[in-house]
């Protein structure tokens, strides 16, 4: 079996093996078998009396030194990763509130308000007035109000979270005492409660864990929204995905990580540089490249090619063609340090909080961050000249991407057929049969699978049936990269009526050819771009997320993130595909309860499916069956 869904990468992973270089797939094998125990979530370690190991046939332990039972043990193993997971994705909120709350206070020239109207569209949200304010006065407000979320000590939800829900699902999260009210104190309760002693009851700890991922949600609708403010709410933008975007005459710079922080200023100090790279002798100048999500936000906002989604990343550093890679927060491999001392690449990481044995280590927050930017990129032109001709091996492929698809330019582009009601052409189109129903996917790559494989199978099943995609994280980047983001995309794989409204929609945007079949909504953390769609959706028809013809998907699923994710996911009403099986299997309650307990508690719910024709099949069963409940037919006009 390949390693990579898309052959031009498999050429430097068979490189690799003729350099010595060990990379992920390699590691995995050596890693073979991997514990049982673990992967069944029935490993306890929170205390030093162990490890304790359940034995799942029945013939070993049943309890744990303790006492405590495999549903106790699952339980607390899982909600601890969704507390990671609500700790990544806020944090990253809370550094971009703290820089708008520093422009506002005029305690940093590194960044500015891009998006007036974004500002005061939130302040609004937030119930902020704006009359006969400055804009500096209404982003301070703005920013006060959303790091108030992570440290409200009223029992009131967070702002963020009850201005970004229907009223339906709202009142019932309230009424299961899962509407979070201060993002920080829902981590710390999951950590005080699965200390050793503590918390033993499975369900009490499972609804733990679904208010804390309420916070993550949270987390996430800031960190958009508030990243919009600051860089831009992001527009159709034409570009190009997978490693050929990698250019042999030029400067090539890898951005990689999460925070849009980072990214902004490499990118605009890059544009200033180009001149500085030719008069080197460079023809190619600078040439930025995005890796992950941090690439994901260059590539809607600035129109940055994409090189590589989460587990080809060490693939970039192995072309022998890359000068810098810049790393920031999350989902960077540790092996990226030793990889890139095989080769002339230098590494940098520029958060405190996130350090690599190995890499250089270069401020990208502080009032330094410009001139540290241009020290970088200068030792990358410098570098530049070090690269070894005869390791060189750039793929040649790359597609043609059609991505930036916020709610924003969603709702401008229909507001092109009806300028009152805007979102009427995609509910008259959803109600008439021409869109089915809708798809998010999103989650991570995994070793396990072949990279990118079930994403792109999934999706030609699911188009020919006439089911609209919407993508983030790490998979759109493998929609991009095997070429389901763009016209050609469209008329291949949709099925006619979907390819009949996507054409409608390209041509009234100009491109005079479809939409892609496949929208890129952003980043991991843009995932709440697709509720917000959704929210719109259900608030105009008059009815609750859960009853929206919309399912998500996480057909590769690897991080602490994507379970937090896909609780909160669950949590409004959505039912969830994960192609693999998270680490619960070891109790038969904590399975039961995710998969249909969920279901009785806030209508949403996970099933697994590891095969993507099975995958799509139930979810096109499931979508059928929410259309059913609405009595929408292939003729059916008028309100649902």
């Amino acid at each position: 079996m390949n390693k990579c869904y898309n052959n031009s990468n498999n050429c430097l992973i068979d490189k690799a093996k003729e350099e010595k270089i060990d990379l992920v797939w390699d590691r995995y094998e050596k890693m073979k078998p991997v514990c049982g125990f673990g992967e069944q979530g029935i490993c306890c370690r929170i205390c030093m009396k162990g490890p304790c190991r359940i034995d799942p046939f029945g013939n070993g332990p049943q309890e744990g030194i303790c006492g405590a039972n495999a549903d106790t043990i699952v339980a607390r193993n899982l909600i601890r990763m969704i507390a990671s997971g609500t700790a990544a994705h806020s944090l990253h909120g809370k550094e971009i509130a703290k820089i708008i709350l520093h422009i506002a206070k005029k305690e940093t020239k590194n960044y500015e308000i891009k998006d007036v109207e974004k500002l005061k569209y939130v302040a609004h949200k937030l119930n902020i007035g704006i009359d006969g304010k400055s804009i500096n006065d209404i982003a301070k407000e703005v920013a006060y109000k959303s790091l108030e979320d992570y440290s409200r000590l009223e029992e009131n939800p967070c702002n963020w979270l009850a201005s970004n829900l229907t009223t339906a699902r709202l009142n019932k999260l309230k009424s299961l005492g899962v509407a979070v009210n201060n993002i920080e104190s829902s981590v710390t309760d999951i950590m005080a409660r699965t200390h050793m002693g503590t918390d033993a009851d499975p369900i009490n700890l499972l609804l733990a864990g679904l208010r804390c991922a309420f916070a993550d949600f949270t987390g996430m609708e800031l960190s958009t929204n508030l990243s919009d403010i600051l860089f831009g709410t992001p527009e159709p933008v034409i570009s190009e995905a997978n490693l050929g975007v990698l250019k042999a005459d030029a400067v090539n710079i890898a951005v990689h990580g999460h925070n849009p922080l980072l990214s902004e200023i490499i990118v605009n100090v890059a544009d200033e540089m180009q001149q500085e790279a030719i008069n080197a002798g460079i023809p190619g100048g600078i040439n930025i490249v995005g890796v992950c999500c941090t690439g994901n936000e260059v590539l809607l906002r600035k129109g940055i090619p994409l090189a590589s989604n989460y587990l080809s990343q060490e693939l970039v550093i192995l072309t022998g063609a890359l000068e810098a890679m810049i790393v920031d927060v999350q989902c960077i491999m540790p092996s990226l340090s030793k990889i890139a001392s095989c080769y002339h690449t230098k590494l940098y990481t520029t958060m405190p909080e996130a350090k690599i044995s190995g890499a250089e280590h270069a401020d990208l927050i502080s009032n330094k961050a410009i001139e540290n930017a241009k020290e970088i990129i200068r030792q990358a032109i410098r570098t530049f000249k070090m690269r070894d001709t005869n390791k060189v091996l750039i793929p040649h492929e790359k597609n043609k991407i059609i991505a930036g698809f916020s709610t924003e330019s969603i709702v401008n582009l229909l507001s092109k057929l009806d300028s009152e009601k805007p979102l009427k052409p995609i509910i008259d189109n959803i109600v008439n049969g021409n869109i089915r129903g809708v798809v998010l996917f999103a989650g991570c790559n995994n070793v396990k699978v072949t990279q990118d494989y079930n994403f792109v199978e999934m999706a030609k099943i699911l188009l020919k049936n006439n089911i609209l995609l919407l993508a983030t994280g790490c998979g759109a980047g493998a929609f991009a990269k095997n070429s389901l983001m763009n016209s050609e995309a469209t008329i291949k794989y949709a099925g006619d009526n979907l390819k009949a409204v996507l054409t409608l929609l390209g041509n009234e945007a100009g491109l005079n050819a479809p939409l892609p079949p496949v929208l890129h909504m952003g980043s991991c953390v843009d995932n709440s771009r697709g509720v917000d769609l959704a929210v719109a959706l259900a608030n105009e028809l008059e009815i609750d997320l859960n009853q929206l013809p919309l399912v998500a998907s996480a057909p590769e699923l690897m991080s602490e993130k994507a379970i937090s994710i896909g609780t909160w996911v669950a949590g409004v009403g959505i039912p969830i595909h994960i192609g693999l099986m998270p680490p619960v299997s070891g109790s038969t309650l904590v399975t039961n309860v995710l998969t249909s307990g969920l279901k009785d508690l806030v209508d949403g719910y996970f099933f697994v499916e590891e095969t993507p024709l099975k995958a799509a099949h139930i979810i096109i069963d499931i979508i059928e069956e929410k259309r059913a409940a609405l009595n929408i037919t292939s003729n059916f006009r008028g309100n649902i």
